[in-house]
């Protein structure tokens, strides 16, 4: 943990923050009142956890993937679902309560509710349940971070914590500084998913981390894919009547789950 909140004092000191966006700058829609969660909610060391497991099929019960939640969390059925499809594509998946049983509410005041969801609150309960799954057998550990989640897959990747990293429109990243560290000490394949919309990892800002690990600059592996005619949030909800919302989401998972498992092993 102290070196967590390590790199994060030192990335705060060179670059600015990718900001937390507004609930209103999120895709707001309702899972399908015919969509049920299928895993269920456990206590992993003490810390709330839904796990959901591939059903009818082997897998491996050395890798696994850690989910990363935005910052509605738990409550939210489209993370539920979001974790349920990870399963369905094989892997068995953990999504731990990271943010202490304080999810956001829809509509919430996502600045009031940032000052207790620091860095230094929100990384035990992670690294209590990592500690806990490794424990048990996983060695080879993904993390898949969405929103609020990409600052905690880079950390994890920073700390080589996991094998393999991947995230979608992030936020609160210090850009480049935090992708410098990642290119200074890492050696876990990272790949990021961006919104053409999005007004906290803007294009903009897309363009800065490529700067420093496209082109072959990391060699452990970077891939970004950029969707269009989409915007923050669009990973985890999508509007099920447009199908440009609906291409992006799935395109978003397809990608990232094809990068894990190029560079899982």
């Amino acid at each position: 943990m102290q070196l967590l909140v390590l790199l994060s004092v030192l990335a705060a000191t060179q670059a600015a923050i990718v900001p937390l966006v507004d609930t209103s700058g999120h895709f707001h829609t309702s899972a399908p009142a015919d969509a049920v969660p299928q895993g269920k909610n456990v206590t992993i060391n003490g810390v709330l956890t839904y796990v959901s497991l591939p059903k009818n099929k082997k897998f491996d019960p050395t890798a696994a993937v850690l989910l990363l939640t935005d910052v509605f969390g738990l409550p939210s059925p489209d993370n539920l679902l979001l974790a349920d499809q990870w399963a369905e594509a094989g892997f068995a998946t953990y999504a731990p309560d990271y943010l202490n049983g304080n999810a956001l509410a829809m509509g919430g005041d996502i600045t009031a509710w940032a000052v207790n969801h620091t860095e230094v609150q929100t990384t035990p309960p992670l690294l209590a349940v990592i500690g806990a799954l490794k424990s048990h057998g996983i060695t080879k550990l993904a993390a898949t971070g969405y929103c609020f989640g990409g600052l905690y897959t880079t950390r994890l990747v920073q700390n080589n914590t996991v094998r393999v990293g991947t995230m979608a429109h992030p936020s609160s990243l210090n850009v480049p500084t935090d992708f410098e560290l990642v290119k200074a000490q890492s050696h876990a394949a990272i790949e990021i998913n961006n919104a053409e919309l999005d007004t906290g990892f803007t294009p903009a800002v897309a363009l800065q981390t490529d700067a420093v690990l496209g082109n072959g600059h990391y060699a452990p592996g970077y891939f970004r894919r950029q969707f269009d005619g989409v915007a923050h949030g669009f990973a985890v909800r999508a509007n099920a009547s447009d199908p440009v919302q609906v291409a992006a989401k799935q395109g978003a998972f397809d990608t990232s789950l094809a990068w894990i498992k190029a560079h899982l092993e």
